[in-house]
């Protein structure tokens, strides 16, 4: 009788210790590709899968890109101006880091800037709207900022002269929870970095 009781305490036990292991865990609807993924096509990836300007690691750039521009170096303790290209902030549609013909000017005029100001950097900072999980929204904030980065550096502006961040959803432009604020979510901001 014991050695039954046993037995079936056991059997509960390691029932219990499966469906704890392998979890309910959904399929996610749509996946982020990273740089050297195995799998090869993303919708607004360019061919190859791999994306440009930056190692995609959710922080400022730094390293190799995949198209062989340096990414920028981080300029760490440089002042930040948050203000002096607020104006040229570019916007994204829903779930796409494709710059939008609308807002290449927007690039164009920072691009423009760069280059009357040689001694200064800029961040682009990669940001989301609320839907999608965290990790999901952080690595679409950084492709919109590589996305960005690799405009600039085509533009002519030096590849060290521009550091990447995404923020993902942290950072809402608009703290609505409709279209209208999502819109204005989706985008990637321009901060000016100087010497200190």
């Amino acid at each position: 009788m014991k050695t039954t009781k046993y037995f079936s305490l056991f059997v509960c036990v390691l029932a219990l210790t499966v469906i704890a292991a392998t979890g309910c865990k959904k399929k996610p609807a749509k996946v982020t590709l990273l740089p050297n993924s195995k799998i090869s096509t993303v919708g607004d990836l360019p061919p190859g899968g791999i994306l440009p300007g930056g190692d995609n690691t959710g922080g400022i750039t730094g390293g190799s890109s995949a198209t062989g521009f340096p990414a920028g170096p981080g300029h760490i303790g440089w002042k930040e101006d948050h203000e002096t290209l607020k104006t040229e902030t570019v916007y994204f549609d829903y779930d796409s880091s494709t710059i939008k013909s609308s807002e290449k000017s927007k690039i164009e005029n920072v691009a423009a800037y760069l280059k009357a100001h040689l001694s200064a950097a800029v961040k682009v900072e990669g940001n989301c709207d609320e839907r999608g999980t965290e990790e999901y929204n952080r690595a679409l904030g950084e492709r919109r900022a590589l996305a960005i980065r690799e405009y600039l550096i085509n533009s002519g502006i030096a590849a060290n002269s521009v550091d990447t961040v995404s923020y993902g959803e942290d950072r809402p432009a608009d703290p609505g929870h409709d279209e209208a604020a999502w819109k204005r979510n989706r985008r990637g901001d321009f901060v000016v970095l100087t010497p200190p």
